[in-house]
């Protein structure tokens, strides 16, 4: 190898260090917050770097009030859009790539349309909705996880039905065909030959919903108005703000418990995003 060639490759792997330091500075700070001593936070001569840490600030934050609950109703809510999202997404990637109607150019970029339009400017709209929705459907009016649970279906559905389409289509039609010559009826090459192929990109599709639920807070506060019962983990912040002073040991320590389970679920399913960014199905 040249010493150009030996050269660049240093300067990619510098430049890929220095990215990797800028993107995980952020979390390493937060975790270093919360296991610093009150007197460390305050202080103006910080530090990236503490002798006497402490785990005072998580024992605060599991001793909330309801803080498990929030813990809970925010991966109830997650889960809940992960797995109906992954399931509609599917089988609408396979109706949209594999059968020909009329429309189906509208529809996709109906999707594309969806994705450009702020979640802000629909706030106001979705609110009244969902007040209308619980009058006939209780279990998704305001107040309930219901209701969460369907926005985030919404906001997902469009990116996930977008992605895993192309999936989709990179299955060659032929290895269908061969199933369906082996005496393999449609629901069998839908559950059993597509849907394992497109597996990878049913796990990029499900961190991307997890995230967005998991982290919502608009809605949260928007449709969860009374029911404390019912609120989510990012509700379970303002706990920590207060008017006079806030306690920041605790707002980073309830963000490092938010943020340990998106962790959690990417590192389950990175196996599977990276056998999709290896390649597709080969004929």
């Amino acid at each position: 190898m040249s010493r150009v060639g030996t050269g660049r490759h240093r300067l990619a792997d510098v430049a890929a260090i220095a990215v990797a330091g800028v993107t995980v500075f952020p979390i390493y700070w937060m975790v270093l917050s919360a296991v610093k001593p009150p007197g460390e936070i305050q202080s103006l001569d910080q530090r990236p770097w503490t002798l006497t840490p402490t785990l005072d600030s998580f024992r605060r934050v599991l001793t909330v009030g309801s803080f498990s609950t929030y813990f809970l109703n925010s991966l109830l809510v997650a889960l809940a859009v992960v797995v109906l999202s992954s399931l509609v997404a599917f089988l609408a990637a396979v109706a949209l790539t594999r059968y020909a109607f009329r429309l189906r150019t509208t529809i996709l970029v109906m999707f594309l349309v969806a994705q450009m339009v702020p979640v802000e400017a629909l706030t106001i709209p979705l609110f009244f909705l969902i007040r209308d929705i619980g009058t006939v459907v209780p279990g998704a009016g305001l107040n309930t996880l219901g209701s969460l649970i369907l926005v985030h279906l919404a906001f997902s559905l469009p990116f996930a039905i977008w992605m895993l389409r192309g999936f989709v289509a990179a299955v060659p039609k032929s290895i269908e065909e061969a199933a369906i010559i082996d005496g393999a009826g449609p629901v069998t090459v839908l559950w059993r030959i597509l849907f394992p192929l497109v597996a990878p990109g049913l796990a990029a599709t499900s961190v991307f919903s997890f995230i967005v639920a998991w982290n919502d807070f608009l809605f949260a506060k928007t449709f969860i108005i009374s029911a404390t019962d019912n609120q989510t983990m990012p509700m379970a912040l303002l706990v920590f703000f207060k008017p006079d002073e806030n306690d920041w040991g605790g707002i980073m320590a309830a963000s490092t418990l938010m943020t340990a389970p998106v962790l959690v679920f990417f590192v389950l399913v990175q196996q599977q995003i990276v056998s999709g960014l290896g390649g597709a199905v080969k004929e």
